[in-house]
């Protein structure tokens, strides 16, 4: 399986749970590029999935995983994606509601992406001083998501060079 983990990020946390994820795909076997999404220029060599992770911040997915859609579209056409936000720095349930429906309207400004797997894992405060931080990401979570994409990863229609097989 060859994998590319893409990540935008703000304060470094995002990046953090993607390096978690690039650490259970590698353990599953997978070859694993892992790169900020503003530091990709191309898609090749041809990968069995991409991964797209950002954080939303105010209501906002980060405008780097939406540049990154449009940049690279016709060569995600062709390829499964995966996408996680990191969002909600509080424990209620609504937060998370929250950030999840935030994740799907900045998808869905993307219309001819169906992602394979869709999922929006905990985030932490930005580090401040005289503060103490919240920190949501729950890495368990994380590395049973990327386990489970893992397993999903060699599709046969990405192996046979077609459009991508798309799903929940």
């Amino acid at each position: 399986m060859n994998i590319l983990v893409a990540y935008a990020t703000r304060h470094g946390s995002t990046r953090e749970v993607a390096e978690a994820v690039v650490g259970t795909l590698r353990a599953c076997g997978a070859d694993v590029r892992f790169q900020a999404v503003r530091d990709v220029r191309s898609l090749a060599p041809r990968f069995d999935l991409v991964v797209l992770g950002a954080p939303l911040y105010s209501g906002r997915w980060h405008r780097d995983a939406h540049r990154f859609l449009r940049r690279h579209r016709q060569e995600l056409d062709m390829v499964p994606v995966a996408v996680f936000g990191v969002g909600p720095r509080e424990p209620d349930p609504q937060a998370w509601l929250r950030s999840r429906e935030q994740l799907d309207r900045a998808l869905a400004k993307h219309g001819w992406l169906e992602p394979a797997a869709v999922t929006v894992f905990g985030g932490t405060d930005p580090p401040k001083h005289n503060r103490q931080r919240r920190d949501l990401r729950d890495w368990t979570q994380i590395e049973a998501w990327a386990s489970s994409i893992a397993s999903r990863a060699a599709w046969p229609a990405a192996a046979a060079g077609q459009p991508a097989r798309r799903g929940a």
